[in-house]
């Protein structure tokens, strides 16, 4: 894990520019707390922060390739070349030879080779920009999940890029606008791609390069889901997915740094800490480090709800138990959870609204991991690629809309809406925004050709979560983990992987009725029975009822303090007119209302950023 930053202008001199650059790389210094670099040319400013997870041979960034004894390119980049070796040796074949043995040589002396087509040759999980020296254009690069950030904005001669947006937005020319779109990108939960929640700043989308020449802006797609006849029973289709796994596990492992594995209990993280331990297993080396997050007195005082049936902890010391891990429980205080400058931290992390505490808890969990781990292993993705999500199951996969906003959670409550103004609402009109990035969507969706109506529509359902709610909660990971200096990565978020399992049938994704019955088929070998048949249960939310009552008060102390931006967008009589916890009749929950308002004080408040409302 690394941050980059650059900035071109075809139109001024920027080697003298080191302090804007220095600056920007400073910005997301939690990317990289091991090094610091910058390489300036007439026309272009590259900026890398570090991590230390190889022990590279000439590994500073940004690397400039030399051709006949004169710069061709110059390239830095976040995240890793699954395929390096194979590559490398396929270019030395060609006629390269290398100097060191970085990542970022290795895409250059790629795209040397390939031109723009260098992004076919590429795996894993990644964010490249290339500075062509001799055509004078920039190349940026996202990898096919779009896994690693990448943003953008343009400047009337050039662009400024960075890892993050609060490097963008420390440089001069940047300003950061939440404007009306940015709102209801914040409060729709559907997550359009390329859209940031700030004002002329976008990313890179998933499976796409930008090309930027003197001339202007263009964008080519390397890489995207495509329907293919599948062909394989039932039998090869789960060996198939239980070797396309092994494999991405074992390619996650490269390190010589510290790693560790996320273990909650449940199926999808049990396999990854599975396999990478029956590895460390087979190497020789000293157990695998495991880590869970839990809250204190959570398994003691456990209540069912709608979403989780079972506490995590009993799953996790079995699976700990069973896979021969040292295994290490972060237990948090309810006052860690609900700290005020926590939330605010995530949320500067995340540069967006990072709502509730499945942020803050996954905030503190990595920070604590750092102290044992500089790389560590988690099993996102898993629900979205084999289907394991309730709505996957129920009527809400049939709804016109997407089905995470159809499902229980969904409503004005999820939002945050009863709390807003009512001029805003109309104007935002959240509905509309929904229901038009729902059409977008699958106006994208490629079919096979079936006839059958639930094959269609699960097809379609999947590729809503591949390509809208796995890249979410993918940022989520990256964003929470990368401020501490932590690279996670997600292995079952293999695109081979991903594109095999898409063209699967329905009707094989749940050959025994259950949720991801692939994915339990292809690893009930690896982890206790008691895991391989639990139901999914999400990411543990705190129940301790001083949580909400906390929340409460800091939701009041917003409205009498008057001076937060937020208040401009709600309707104060409805927000002071809520009922608190402890009241009589105050009825259903707000806890998730109050979370939006005060996740979008954050915002506002860490970003700097200026509301820019037409009302």
């Amino acid at each position: 894990m690394s941050g980059i930053v650059g900035w071109t202008d075809y139109d001024r001199d920027l080697r003298d520019q080191g302090s804007v650059l220095r600056a920007m790389v400073g910005a997301q210094a939690g990317r990289g707390p091991d090094a610091e670099s910058i390489w300036l040319d007439n026309h272009v400013a590259l900026g890398h922060r570090g991590l230390a997870v190889f022990r590279d041979t000439n590994g500073k960034q940004p690397v400039s390739v030399q051709v006949d004894g004169r710069d061709a390119t110059a390239v830095t980049g976040d995240g890793n070349i699954d395929n390096h070796d194979e590559l490398r040796k396929e270019l030395a074949t060609r006629g390269h030879h290398f100097v060191g043995n970085t990542d970022a040589e290795l895409v250059g002396r790629s795209y040397l080779e390939w031109g723009t087509e260098f992004a076919e040759h590429l795996q894993g999980h990644y964010a490249w920009a290339v500075w062509d020296c001799i055509q004078e254009r920039l190349i940026l690069l996202r990898d096919r999940m779009g896994v690693k950030p990448l943003y953008y904005t343009e400047t009337p001669r050039g662009l400024v890029f960075g890892s993050e947006p609060k490097a963008i937005f420390t440089h001069p020319l940047v300003e950061p606008v939440i404007d009306a779109d940015g709102l209801r990108e914040a409060l729709g939960f559907v997550n359009n791609p390329g859209n940031t929640g700030y004002r002329d700043l976008f990313e890179v989308p998933a499976g796409c390069l930008l090309l930027l020449y003197r001339q202007g802006l263009g964008q080519q797609r390397y890489w995207q889901l495509e329907a293919r006849e599948h062909t394989d029973d039932v039998d090869t289709t789960i060996a198939t997915v239980r070797r396309l796994l092994s494999r991405s596990v074992d390619r996650k492992l490269a390190a010589d740094a510290p790693l560790g594995s996320l273990l909650s209990g449940g199926l999808d993280s049990s396999i990854v800490t599975a396999l990478a331990a029956q590895r460390f297993d087979a190497e020789g080396r000293e157990p695998l480090r495991s880590f869970s997050v839990d809250f204190a007195g959570y398994a003691e005082n456990f209540a069912a709800d709608e979403l989780r049936d079972t506490p995590d902890t009993p799953f996790v010391r079995a699976a700990a138990e069973h896979l021969n891990v040292s295994h290490t429980d972060i237990v948090l205080s309810n006052n860690q959870v609900i700290d005020p400058l926590v939330r605010s931290q995530a949320t500067r992390a995340f540069d967006f609204p990072a709502g509730g505490d499945m942020f803050t808890s996954l905030y503190l969990l990595v920070s604590a991991l750092r102290e044992h781990a500089t790389v560590a292993l988690c099993g996102e993705s898993a629900d979205e690629i084999f289907g394991g999500y309730a709505w996957f199951h129920n009527e809400a996969a049939w709804a016109d809309t997407f089905p995470w906003l159809a499902a229980a959670i969904s409503g004005p409550s999820f939002s945050g809406e009863t709390l807003f103004d009512n001029t805003l609402l109309r104007q935002l009109d959240i509905a509309t925004y929904q229901s038009d990035s729902y059409r977008a969507a699958l106006a994208e969706v490629p079919h096979n050709g079936s006839a059958d109506t639930t094959e269609q529509r699960m097809r379609e359902i999947n590729y809503l979560h591949l390509t809208r709610l796995a890249p979410m909660l993918a940022h989520r990971q990256d964003r929470m983990s990368a401020v501490h200096g932590v690279e996670m990565r997600l292995p079952i978020c293999d695109p081979e992987l991903v594109q095999y399992v898409f063209n699967t049938p329905w009707s094989m994704k749940t050959f025994d009725g259950r949720e991801k019955s692939l994915l339990r088929a292809a690893t009930s070998d690896l982890i206790p029975e008691s895991i391989a048949n639990r139901v999914k249960s999400p990411y543990p939310a705190t129940q301790d009822p001083n949580y909400e009552r906390a929340l409460q008060g800091q939701f009041d102390a917003l409205l009498t303090d008057g001076t937060s931006p937020v208040l401009s967008l709600l309707d104060i009589d409805k927000a002071k007119a809520l009922p608190h916890p402890d009241s009589a009749g105050s009825g259903a929950s707000h806890r998730r209302e109050i979370e939006i308002v005060l996740s979008l004080h954050d915002w506002l408040a860490t970003s700097g950023a200026r509301l820019a409302l037409d009302r």
